[in-house]
């Protein structure tokens, strides 16, 4: 039987995850202490997303849209060549709201409230959720010149501290009950954000099938036992797949949790079905 001990691949991601949290938190609080003259980046300018949202204002006339930087875009490239080289390692090792919603199901577990579990058919049509928030935000973006989901983006909300520093119920309350209404949802379902609306996790979801490096499955020793199914964070069915892409948020529970050695792995996607059964080649 193996040991409830937390291993130290998951010891690392929380440290990792934690350390970029309180990164942005530091940062957030140093600007909304010392305001513009402070010189300290906002979180507007330290989103990826922020480089894909600006992108096309920034071909069509060499502008950026307001509350938006260079930073963002070198962020958002740097991102996407992660992305093609580890799939959506981001989502699980790296995001702040990722991390945040990681806690809040460790802290459901510990208090012993037993997870809303969504049933399979409403997940896979939830699941696309994520692309036409995606598709609605670049077309507001474009048609608007401006930020437009930065009223509403619960990260946003939540890690800039505005609701710390310039509390206004008056004109901010959607984005406080769409940010209270993903936290609590986020409570009893993990991952909420990222597996039905979070259009960073859609537009990684479709880079992640030519990653480079994806988690792979050896058929010849896998004994079906499904234990990397309930472990999977965001409900990918790992047992049924050679490869696992799309939707994969890297955190790697699936080989931690499999009880056949090797069975689970990190490989390459250019791995023959064969070397993937007979583990040749693996990463």
């Amino acid at each position: 039987m193996k040991s409830k001990n937390p291993s130290h691949t998951h010891i690392i991601r929380r440290l990792v995850q934690f350390g970029f949290a309180l990164f942005i938190l530091v940062t957030a609080a140093r600007h909304g202490l010392g305001g513009e003259e402070a010189g300290v980046a906002s979180t507007d300018a330290l989103c990826p997303f922020g480089g894909l949202e600006t992108l096309w204002r920034l071909v069509v006339n060499g502008r950026y849209i307001p509350k938006t930087h260079a930073s963002n875009v070198v962020l958002g490239v740097g991102l996407l060549v992660g992305t093609v080289l580890a799939g959506g390692a981001f989502c699980g090792w790296i995001c702040p709201f990722g991390g945040l919603q990681d806690l809040l199901t460790a802290l459901r577990r510990r208090l012993r409230v037993p997870e809303l579990r969504v049933p399979d058919k409403a997940d896979r049509i939830l699941g696309y959720g994520r692309y036409l928030v995606l598709a609605g935000i670049l077309y507001a973006t474009v048609s608007t010149a401006k930020l437009w989901f930065a009223s509403f983006d619960p990260y946003r909300t939540i890690f800039s501290l505005s609701w710390l520093f310039e509390f206004n119920w008056a004109t901010s309350w959607p984005a406080y009950t769409i940010s209270l209404a993903i936290i609590v949802g986020s409570f009893f379902v993990p991952r909420l954000w990222c597996r039905y609306l979070c259009p960073l996790g859609g537009t990684l979801s479709l880079l992640s099938r030519i990653s480079l490096f994806r988690i792979r499955r050896d058929t010849s020793t896998c004994i079906d036992c499904k234990k990397c199914d309930k472990a999977c964070p965001v409900r990918i069915k790992v047992s049924d797949k050679r490869s696992v892409t799309a939707d994969c948020i890297g955190c790697l529970q699936c080989i931690e949790t499999c009880p056949v050695p090797d069975t689970l792995y990190v490989g390459t996607i250019v791995e023959s079905a064969h070397a993937a059964e007979s583990k040749e080649g693996v990463a």
